[in-house]
């Protein structure tokens, strides 16, 4: 797992936090936040993920190379 990846998950579950105390207060703006913030946390985790498996493929590659 990169820094990517953990960072994205944070921002999910802040996101989550936020979404739920907005939903139990009625607060929509707060809600609204949440959910952006959970989007925003999933994207991030996303481009994380790509990063590591392109990593790794050049990886594949190099050991393919050596050998």
């Amino acid at each position: 797992m990169n820094k990517d990846e953990m960072e994205g998950k944070v921002e999910k579950a802040k996101g989550y936090v936020k979404e739920k105390a907005g939903q139990v207060t009625g607060n929509r703006d707060l809600e609204a936040e949440g959910a952006a913030d959970r989007a925003a946390g999933k994207t991030q985790e996303a481009i994380g993920k790509a990063r590591r498996k392109a990593g790794e493929a050049l990886e594949d590659l190099g050991e393919k190379i050596k050998e």
